[in-house]
């Protein structure tokens, strides 16, 4: 018997719930996003009446502007955010113990068990469109399928505030005619390369050799093959279960392009201590310090280096992350964005074997002395103490990536 998935995915939900706290701009082009002063501010969500200009979730501000000059800009506030992500998921754990987050703004549940209680799987999906826009003011679309692929697909069939129906009989219909880049998992890359093999829509993908496709993509290549006809059955995790944090890391496009060696530090300082503070935070240490750069032509790259020793100093990451720039970067164009990620997570209660000519009692001040710093901006803002190297340049000093950073959707094979 198949199952009964559901995706509920929230309308525009951070600019839907900025709406909210301010009607007045609900009937105005709005767009949350960074400092419109600062050039590393981006599109991160954008209401209905934005979307009709043309702008797009990911673009600079101010391409978004060039489209709606109108356009209400609002700085992010995730504890609404977060807020509201939870009262979401009280509503869904109301019909299901299977309740899996695939970000802030959307959920998967599995109502299998629930079809004798509440009526099937459509009818759950309608009286939880309907609950949440009565109890929370905002709309959500809701894809209805025996796959989770296929859920997340049906939620973005019609936007905003709708049910989709895909089955095992009208999916060839539905799904197959859309483009291969809507599929999860098929990114921009491997849309270009499925593009350049003559496949453009999920039908041409479904009906590929599988072979071929192991060949192009490796493993990757069998899975689109899998979730283009269906095949997925990877579970909807319960509620409870705890998802197992991989890497903890940070990214930011600066201000103004970075010249040299000097600026890359300044700014890997800044994301290193955002880094570390979260993973002490959170009570991890990183075996593997991992960076990713973007010029301003766009080219793009990343690069990892495993340490001698598990780390939660900013320090280290910074050290690290300089040593991978300078042996993979020759600075032929200035760099636009750049990225720094904590890998490889262990507990920081885990044993470790001392070294003989390693000063471990060093390195506890250290961290001791990084731990001061973070209760100190806790309690009186981030910018009340930094580094004396952020100086060299005030321009690049009042990036706060603690605070600034933006909520990624949880990997999707993340319990695979």
């Amino acid at each position: 018997m198949d199952r009964s998935i559901l995706h509920v995915d929230m309308n525009a939900c951070y600019a839907s719930i900025e709406c909210l706290y301010d009607p007045s701009i609900r009937d105005k082009p709005v767009a949350v996003g960074g400092d419109a002063e600062a050039r590393h501010g981006i599109i991160l969500a954008k209401n209905q009446i934005a979307k009709k200009y043309g702008v797009t979730t990911g673009e600079a501000l101010w391409q978004a502007k060039q489209k709606c000059p109108q356009l209400v800009i609002i700085k992010p506030h995730y504890d609404r955010y977060l807020r509201f992500s939870a009262l979401a998921r009280q509503i869904y754990n109301s019909y299901t113990d299977q309740v899996e987050s695939f970000g802030l703004d959307e959920c998967w549940l599995d109502v299998s068990g629930s079809v004798h209680l509440f009526g099937d799987s459509t009818a759950i999906a309608e009286e939880i469109r309907e609950r949440v826009k009565r109890e929370l003011g905002i709309t959500v679309s809701v894809g209805v399928s025996y796959n989770k692929v296929f859920a997340k697909l049906g939620s973005d069939l019609k936007k905003p505030d709708a049910v989709s129906v895909l089955t095992r009989d009208n999916y060839r219909d539905k799904v197959w005619p859309l483009p291969a880049s809507d599929l999860l998992y098929v990114g921009r890359a491997t849309t270009r390369k499925l593009y350049n093999h003559g496949i453009e829509t999920i039908g041409q993908l479904a009906n590929t050799d599988p072979e071929l496709l192991q060949a192009w993509f490796g493993k990757v290549g069998m899975i689109l093959f899998w979730f283009a006809n269906g095949l997925d059955n990877s579970p909807v995790m319960a509620v409870g279960d705890e998802t197992i944090i991989k890497s903890i890391g940070n990214s930011t496009t600066t201000p103004r392009d970075l010249m040299n060696e000097l600026d890359a530090k300044i700014v890997f300082y800044m994301l290193a201590e955002s880094v570390a503070e979260r993973m002490r935070d959170h009570g991890f240490l990183a075996k593997t310090v991992q960076i990713s750069v973007r010029d301003n032509g766009l080219f793009w790259y990343q690069k990892q280096m495993k340490l001698d020793e598990p780390t939660c100093l900013a320090s280290e990451l910074c050290d690290t992350a300089m040593e991978l720039l300078r042996i993979s970067y020759r600075w032929q164009n200035p760099l636009r964005s750049i990225g720094i990620r904590g890998c490889d997570l262990i507990p920081a209660t885990t044993p470790k074997q001392l070294k003989l000519f390693e000063d471990e009692a060093e390195r506890e001040k250290l961290e001791q002395l990084e731990r001061a710093v973070d209760d100190i901006r806790r309690r009186f803002g981030h910018y009340a103490i930094y580094r004396a190297v952020v100086e060299f340049d005030p321009t690049l000093k009042h990036i706060n990536p603690k605070e600034d950073h933006t909520i990624h959707p949880i990997g999707y094979f993340k319990a695979m």
